[in-house]
């Protein structure tokens, strides 16, 4: 069957550019291109504001301009991301497809770049692209995360088993307790993550080349500012100091910081998970989680832990993208960072795993799982470190004697060290596993 491509509408540096860049056939972010097409519709409007740009240019490029940001232009930006590392040929791509689109008499940089540089802008759109990203995708991924993790903590809550540390039997905890601290993990993530965005939010337009604001009117940031926050709803701010917004990308690599810490929390969610769950009969075998699909191509009836092996994954990529944007930060050079492309590139991919991966650990397993309540109150009652109780009553060394000895013979607790004189009054008091569990009440 015959298909109709559209025609390019770029002009001939987004072509030379296409051609000197052709390193990984995947081009700048789509909410990059998207946020430069804000930019420079609203770019269009204040410089008309400002009497310096015909009112009539400058609606024909805000019109193209929305077109951009809405999405229906992706195809026409084609520069591979590993790209010149001011971001000048994307910043050029988007002039150019703007002016083509605006028409008759619009120039792609005297008209549609008018007060700004490639300097200035492209990082701007990162920053906000990764603000609206984090606060409209990531935030709510956590958040609902976090609340089913809530919900099973609560649904748990009498559930006792025995804790570990160091892979040991410990003394007892509840289930319930143990998904309460994931649950904390995202929640102190979304605050890590939501402590960044001020920073994120503040944006070097308006510095043009350098920082000085060369060829821009002193109030076209400003303005510019307002026009995009009043469109998104997005706290856009000025930079705390212009020179270094514009030299440096620290605040990138800050939010980055916080998405690898929520990477680690989620590993170490998503191996509990998968450690108690193993089995179903040579394992823990203390949760069953959802079987969603077959295991083993030749063992029947194999169900495998698929959710937590996906989170782990996309922490590890996470991790990694964070050293990549690591380097890229601290490659800043006088006043200007050329890396900004590697560093959009993967934190945007960052936030966009870490949300799609915290919604399926959510919906696709946590809200299905359930306590094998037999099993875990039999680790319960088997743990020989509940002897750590009974320290209060008989001393250390004497409940180190009744563990040596369960541990040698097999037997329990209770039943070695009421052999050894320990009254049933004590061991009822400091056996109670529940109590153990909660020493000081709920």
């Amino acid at each position: 069957m015959a298909t109709t491509e559209r025609n390019e509408l770029w002009g001939g540096e987004t072509t030379k550019a296409v051609a000197n860049f052709p390193v990984s056939g995947e081009p700048i972010p789509v909410h990059v291109v998207r946020w430069l097409g804000r930019i420079k519709g609203a770019a269009a409007r204040a410089n008309a504001e400002l009497g310096l740009l015909d009112a009539d240019k400058a609606e024909r490029i805000a019109a193209a301009a929305e077109r951009v940001a809405a999405g229906e232009l992706d195809d026409q930006f084609p520069i591979d991301v590993f790209q010149t590392g001011s971001g000048t040929s994307s910043n050029t791509n988007a002039n150019e497809v703007l002016a083509t689109l605006a028409g008759e008499g619009v120039h792609a940089n005297d008209d549609v770049n008018m007060g700004q540089s490639s300097n200035d802008v492209f990082p701007s759109a990162v920053h906000l692209a990764a603000l609206e990203q984090l606060t409209n995708d990531l935030l709510p991924a956590l958040e609902t995360l976090a609340t089913s993790l809530e919900a099973k903590a609560r649904e748990f809550d009498d559930v006792v088993k025995s804790g570990r540390t160091h892979w040991m039997d410990a003394v007892p905890v509840t289930l319930g307790q143990e998904f309460a601290g994931y649950a904390a993990q995202v929640r102190q993530g979304q605050k890590r993550v939501e402590a960044t965005l001020s920073r994120v939010g503040e944006i070097p337009l308006g510095g043009t080349a350098v920082g000085t604001g060369l060829n821009t009117h002193p109030e076209f940031a400003e303005r510019v500012r307002k026009l995009l926050s009043a469109e998104t709803g997005l706290r856009i701010n000025p930079p705390a100091d212009p020179f270094e917004s514009q030299a440096a990308r620290d605040a990138l690599v800050e939010a980055s910081g916080a998405l690898k810490t929520v990477a680690v929390s989620l590993t170490k969610i998503a191996n509990d998970l998968r450690f108690m769950g193993s089995g179903p009969r040579a394992g823990l075998s203390e949760l069953f989680l959802p079987e969603l699909q077959k295991g083993s191509s030749i063992m029947p009836g194999k169900v495998n832990p698929v959710i937590p092996e996906v989170v782990t994954q996309v922490a590890a990529q996470v991790i990694g993208n964070d050293a990549a944007i690591t380097i890229g930060g601290m490659n800043g050079h006088f006043e200007l960072n050329v890396y900004v492309p590697l560093i959009a590139r993967n934190l945007l991919e960052s936030i966009r795993l870490l949300s799609s991966v915290s919604r399926l650990l959510a919906e696709k397993c946590v809200d299905g799982v359930e306590a094998n309540r037999g099993q875990n109150e039999r680790y319960a009652e088997l743990t020989l470190s509940a002897a750590t109780a009974l320290n209060p009553y008989i001393g250390y060394d004497r409940a180190s004697e009744i563990v040596e000895e369960a541990a040698e013979s097999g037997r329990s607790l209770r039943e070695v060290a009421k052999e050894k004189g320990v009254e049933d009054s004590v061991l009822d008091e400091a056996l109670d596993y529940r109590r153990m569990a909660k020493p000081h009440g709920d």
